[in-house]
């Protein structure tokens, strides 16, 4: 019965995740007016309203102009649902499950941002960078790299204060990278090649991953981003002059991994790296 109602829960909030995707990044209220159709600009009545159903049941079209619902609003109601499921899976009922859920919440949001609209509204990343540091007293942070480097200055935080540097410094190992290669890179090319909003977005993760997990995250997100890259553009030649690739989106794609999976597959790699000597 949990698993149905954060199923149920996750596709209720997936609706609501498409409206903020829709207007955030025009700087619109989320709140009113309520739900129209982007073509006809009718309301959408209560029972077209509802998550999954009411697309089926209209099979993929509106009620009053008949033009075509975007099979993105299903997709990220389910999405969300099964991410929040996951996360339940991984965490069950505690307060890890609230902070990770809300990171995935943040970050379905910004991948669609990102990816139809090459926007990563500050709304939501500062929102969760507040959100981050909150639970940075009640959830541990991994601090390790920092700990390491204040151990050997004599001065070993401990409890929330040793959570609170690690989320410090993942937020500032996060976005001062990405920031540091968007410049070398516009004094190297003449021409921004990372946008503001993936540091932010990356501050954001950092707060709350820590160092280790957002490292994992600009790894597999800059692997992701690769091989998808390179696949279209050999596939395709409109991707080969001036595509501008959503990058936060495959950033995003990787730090809600590493909320779910990054700590197993880190302290796998650390065990591997123990037992093999390096």
């Amino acid at each position: 019965m949990s698993y149905l109602f954060i199923a149920l829960f996750g596709l209720a909030l997936g609706s609501f995740l498409n409206v903020c995707i829709a207007r955030l990044p025009r700087h619109e209220s989320v709140v009113a007016p309520g739900s129209r159709c982007p073509r006809c600009k009718r309301p959408v009545r209560w029972y077209d309203n509802i998550p999954l159903l009411s697309y089926l049941l209209l099979r993929a079209r509106c009620r009053d102009c008949g033009q075509p619902i975007s099979p993105v609003y299903p997709l990220v109601e389910i999405l969300t649902a099964g991410l929040l499921i996951a996360a339940w899976a991984q965490y069950g009922p505690s307060i890890e499950f609230a902070k990770y859920a809300l990171l995935i919440v943040l970050l379905v949001i910004l991948i669609f941002t990102d990816l139809a609209e090459r926007r990563i509204p500050h709304a939501v990343t500062l929102f969760g960078i507040g959100a981050g540091i909150l639970f940075s007293f009640v959830v541990p942070v991994d601090d390790r790299p920092l700990g390491w480097v204040l151990q050997r200055f004599d001065i070993f935080p401990e409890g929330r204060m040793s959570s609170f540097l690690g989320a410090v410094a993942g937020a500032l190992f996060g976005a001062g990278l990405f920031y540091a290669v968007g410049e070398v890179f516009a004094r190297l090319r003449h021409k921004q090649g990372l946008g503001f909003g993936d540091v932010m977005l990356m501050g954001m993760a950092g707060m709350f991953l820590g160092v280790p997990l957002t490292y994992i995250t600009i790894l597999l997100g800059s692997v992701l981003g690769t091989v998808i890259a390179t696949a279209l553009y050999a596939l395709s030649p409109r991707f080969r002059h001036g595509y501008q690739w959503p990058y936060g989106t495959f950033l995003g794609a990787a730090a809600i991994y590493a909320s779910l999976g990054g700590k197993a597959l880190l302290e796998g790699y650390l065990r591997w790296g123990t037992a093999s000597g390096h």
